[in-house]
C-alpha cells in the first residue's frame, strides 16, 4: 500500500515503527527510487537524503503488508510527536 507522510516531527519514532513492521517498508524519492527501510544501511541513506533540507514536509512510503500500513497511518495520526 502506498501512502504519503506529512510533517513528521519525530523520525526516530517513525523508524521504531518501521522496525516493528512485519513486511518491507519502502521510502520512495521524487525520482521514483525506492529504498527498503527495513535495512539499517537504507535507513541511514534515506535519513541522510531526507535531512538534507531543514524540515521534512512530506515523503512517500510503500508497504508490502496491509497491517504495516495501518501501523504507520496510526503513527502519523496519533504518535508523531
Amino acid at each position: 500500500m502506498k501512502m504519503k507522510m506529512f510533517k513528521i516531527d519525530n523520525m526516530e519514532k517513525l523508524m521504531e515503527q518501521v522496525n516493528k513492521c512485519r513486511g518491507d517498508v519502502y521510502v520512495i524519492d521524487d525520482n521514483g527510487d525506492r529504498l527498503n527501510l527495513k535495512s539499517k544501511l537504507a535507513q541511514f541513506v534515506a535519513l541522510t537524503k531526507m535531512f538534507h533540507s531543514d524540515r521534512i514536509e512530506s515523503f512517500s512510503l510503500e508497504t508490502t503488508r496491509e497491517d504495516d500500513s495501518f501501523r504507520l497511518m496510526e503513527f502519523m495520526f496519533e504518535g508523531n510527536r
